[in-house]
């Protein structure tokens, strides 16, 4: 648009010229675009630790020796190779033949760094991201990663893939080619500061390669991939075996620096946890994560290997979120629709006895959905906080605004008397009775339900919580299934009550729409298992994801913590804090040890 002309005017018309003047500026181009420019890496809020040009991860040994094998165990066996479906189960290790656009850091609280993405452009307010492919960014058969990859990949998950990818993925309205290796994604509108990150974290996967192949159905043809590994050999149900790529095209990246050393990652499936110790201590396999305290405390004390120095045992404190585990009920039932029922069955819990007799005291209760981390609500809440609950009361327990979450607790001598007289009081005044012993509703008819299990190890502790029960006059009983039973069960919200854990990270965002928003309740398969349809916790869950900053986030995250709490949705049970590892001493590590705790993915077999 050319200039606007001047107006010949009278000294006088001061008026006349400020009216042509604000005319002209109406008429006037928009002010020039913002200028983006590529970056290498993202954050959360603020800027990323690691700058443009670094050269490895604080915690990784760059010099690490490539070479030799790590035999690994997992429970249960396996049955498909697409880890990216809700149908079937695949095995360990099935993500690692797949690369993402953009790849973690293990010691921030949330950045990413380019992987298959070289740079990643991005406006201030964050309502689109761009991303520019590596030029040598290969598939295992060297066909070169493109964006019809890219675009292809987040169709195919969305429409195809297992349900969590259509939550997780909800807010991109459109993403379209710009050029060969030029991808955009564009946002709905709304303020989700996070989404350029989240989809950075999208598997890619090969267009050609999927062409004439149906995504939706198990498979035991390996799918092409792009990453440090692929599939070597397997014995379906029972092993499989990956091969580090000789000529991976990511090698050398300061992302992928120290990593992934091995030169086969195999892993072996074991019925059970008994089983898969005794084979660890013959030898069968290196490297053991031990998730049980009975064995922690006892299992070791033959084992030859720690006996002779060519074994190690060692805990290692780590700064994750340990998130929430817990017995959680099923919602879905109408059993367990009124809070004083879920309140009476906590209180008939009891953690101090459990902790004390069975766990060697290891244990810490947990108290929240965010334990281990500055996440965790603590105290009443804050005018923070406060800021977001207050336009909520009336829908959610007034408990929220004048105590501080604590989950019951006993002096740990095994006497719950007191305990067991205030779950009694509320479910009384829930519309139940004893009769004959039975605890039953107004109709009759029994408090019968069942607690599903997929590890005999969590009968020996679940077991007394049902004896608890039965004092109450409560019909529990309880159910060990194989894994495959227990997973098409859980995918089908098909039991009473289960032991679920729910996973958190120091930056909590979209993920939590598929941990408890009403949209994600009924979706088979989902992460929302125990069936949560609140419209307060939906309002919270959008306060989290459009957290401007880290002080705001972490308000209204322990917000959210407080009303999910008192909601008594789960009986908490416990956390540890510590990654306790065994392993046959073949390996090296680095000297650092990240906030995310232990990444064995980073330790290298001695020469």
């Amino acid at each position: 648009m050319p200039p606007c002309p001047q107006a010949r005017l009278a000294p006088n018309s001061g008026p006349m010229r400020a009216l042509i003047l604000a005319l002209c500026l109406l008429l006037a181009p928009a002010v020039a675009a913002e200028t983006v420019h590529p970056v290498h890496g993202l954050a959360m809020h603020g800027a990323p630790k690691y700058g443009p040009g670094f050269k490895h991860f604080d915690y990784v040994n760059p010099e690490a020796p490539k070479g030799g094998e790590i035999r690994l165990a997992e429970i249960g066996g396996w049955d498909s190779l697409n880890p990216f479906i809700v149908k079937g189960d695949p095995p360990a290790g099935a993500d690692l033949p797949f690369e993402t656009l953009m790849v973690n850091s293990a010691d921030e609280a949330f950045s990413e760094y380019g992987l298959i993405a070289e740079s990643v452009e991005v406006p201030a307010d964050r309502s689109w991201v761009i991303f520019n492919l590596r030029p040598k960014a290969r598939w295992h058969d060297g066909k070169p990663i493109t964006a019809d990859d890219v675009v292809f990949s987040f169709e195919v998950l969305k429409a195809k893939g297992h349900p969590r990818y259509r939550f997780y993925y909800a807010a991109v309205d459109k993403v379209e080619k710009l050029a060969e290796r030029r991808v955009r994604f564009a946002f709905k509108p709304g303020d989700n500061r996070e989404l350029p990150l989240i989809v950075g974290q999208l598997p890619i996967l090969p267009r050609h390669y999927w062409q004439g192949r149906d995504f939706a159905v198990t498979t035991l043809e390996p799918p092409l991939g792009s990453g440090p590994y692929k599939v070597a050999g397997f014995d379906t149900q029972h092993t499989i075996t990956y091969e580090r790529v000789k000529d991976y095209w990511g090698a050398d990246l300061a992302v992928r620096k120290g990593e992934y050393n091995f030169d086969r990652i195999r892993y072996d499936s074991y019925r059970d946890t008994t089983v898969a110790l005794e084979a660890f201590k013959a030898g069968e396999y290196d490297w053991r994560s031990e998730n049980e305290a009975k064995k922690w405390a006892t299992a070791y004390e033959d084992w030859t290997g720690l006996k002779d120095g060519r074994g190690r045992k060692n805990a290692f404190a780590n700064q994750r979120p340990a998130g929430m585990q817990g017995y959680a009920f099923n919602l879905r039932r109408a059993l367990f629709a009124d809070i004083r029922v879920r309140r009476a069955l906590g209180l008939a819990f009891d953690f101090e006895w459990t902790n004390k007799t069975l766990f060697y005291s290891q244990y810490k209760r947990t108290a929240s959905y965010f334990a281990n981390s500055e996440l965790a609500s603590l105290g009443l809440p804050s005018p923070l906080e406060l800021k977001v609950l207050e336009p909520l009361r009336g829908q959610i327990p007034p408990e929220v605004f004048t105590a501080e979450f604590k989950p019951p607790a006993t002096e740990g001598d095994g006497n719950i008397r007191p305990n067991l007289r205030a779950a009694m009081r509320l479910l009384e005044e829930a519309g139940w009775r004893v009769v004959d012993g039975k605890l039953v509703d107004g109709a009759g008819r029994p408090f019968a339900f069942e607690i599903l299990l997929v590890q005999p190890a969590w009968e020996r502790i679940t077991l007394p919580f049902v004896r608890n029960l039965s004092r109450l006059g409560i019909e529990a009983s309880v159910r060990t299934v194989d894994p495959a039973q227990y997973k098409n069960r859980i995918d089908h919200f098909d039991f009473d009550m289960v032991v679920h854990v729910w996973g958190q990270s120091q930056s909590p965002g979209n993920e939590q729409l598929g941990y408890w928003g009403s949209e994600s309740a009924d979706e088979a398969g989902g992460q929302n298992v125990a069936g949560i349809k609140n419209k307060a916790v939906d309002a919270l869950i959008e306060q989290v994801i459009s957290a401007p900053d880290r002080e705001t986030l972490v308000a209204r995250t322990r917000a959210l913590d407080r009303v999910l709490l008192w909601n008594h949705y789960v009986i908490p049970q416990w956390h540890l804090g510590l990654d306790r590892l065994v392993w046959w001493d073949k390996f090296g590590m680095p000297d650092t040890v990240p906030a995310s705790g232990v990444q064995v993915m980073t330790w290298w077999v001695k020469k």
